[in-house]
């Protein structure tokens, strides 16, 4: 009899802006940022075994198995778990790869957060983050599970409750290296931190939406065309941009004039992560 295999969401996250305030004497940026959750997800599935090998079922192409997040979190979280600790791991990818929507940060914080709980690690949330914050910057904030503003790396939050809104994704057919973008010398290091009690949002900006635009015409020709139809701007370090809705029939209607050229979905913005619902942490 084939076993039961156990799915959980993995959700997308925006960042509705983001500003690089500085410098650390280690090279990485100083930044705030509003990490908005949404309703869409990849799903990660598990298959816990007790033989301690550690496995993805599907593997992702151009992607060597020690190099997968997935993977790497698992192996992690491993030191921390009983003896004969062991899980296939199975991936259902939907949000685009290399978006800046969070798709591998979100995949690794998933299975921190589930196999915490299936391995019996009894590890806490900010042990998690920890562990997860080596894996990359974005990460703990899907392993806390809530929308907040980021400072530091991104790794000092602030839960915040955000009016319901309907975003718009949409992802040009381009690779952005994050790397380039952090160490390219055009990047605007000098934005003053804002009061994040004060925040709005035509009264912020991404500082790496410029320099994407100019190395990126398709990022840019897209975002022009949104604009057409509702505030919008870039995620990360792109490719994907997105357009802000007070209600999801005027996205739907603006997705279904997307031009074929460019891949998108219609989510909305959450305050708690549906993998948290879904765990009931």
């Amino acid at each position: 009899m084939a076993k039961k295999i156990s799915w959980y969401p993995s959700p997308a996250k925006l960042n509705l802006f983001l500003h690089i305030t500085g410098r650390y004497e280690n090279g990485y940026h100083q930044l705030q940022s509003l990490f908005q959750l949404l309703d869409k997800s990849d799903e990660i599935g598990f298959d816990i075994n007790a033989n301690s090998d550690i496995k993805i079922a599907e593997q992702l192409s151009g992607v060597p198995e020690h190099e997968n997040l997935v993977y790497r979190a698992a192996m992690a979280l491993k030191a921390y778990a009983p003896q004969r600790s062991g899980c296939a791991l199975h991936i259902k990818k939907c949000l685009p790869i290399g978006g800046g929507i969070g798709g591998g940060s979100s995949n690794a914080a998933t299975v921190l957060v589930v196999l915490n709980q299936l391995w019996h690690c009894n590890l806490d949330t900010e042990a998690l983050a920890k562990i997860g914050l080596t894996l990359g910057a974005d990460v703990p904030i899907f392993v806390h599970g809530n929308t907040a503003f980021a400072e530091g790396v991104g790794d000092v939050l602030l839960p915040t409750l955000r009016p319901e809104k309907w975003y718009l994704v949409a992802t040009p057919n381009v690779s952005i290296s994050t790397k380039e973008i952090f160490t390219s010398v055009d990047l605007p290091r000098n934005t003053p931190k804002i009061d994040v009690k004060t925040y709005r949002f035509e009264e912020t900006h991404n500082d790496c939406q410029t320099l994407v635009e100019k190395t990126h015409k398709d990022v840019a020709n897209l975002l022009r065309w949104l604009l057409h139809y509702a505030p919008s701007r870039m995620t990360g370090t792109g490719a994907s941009v997105f357009a802000v809705f007070d209600a999801k029939e005027n996205a739907d209607k603006v997705l279904h004039l997307l031009p074929d050229c460019y891949a998108g979905f219609v989510a909305k913005g959450v305050n708690r992560s549906g993998l948290h619902i879904a765990l009931g942490i």
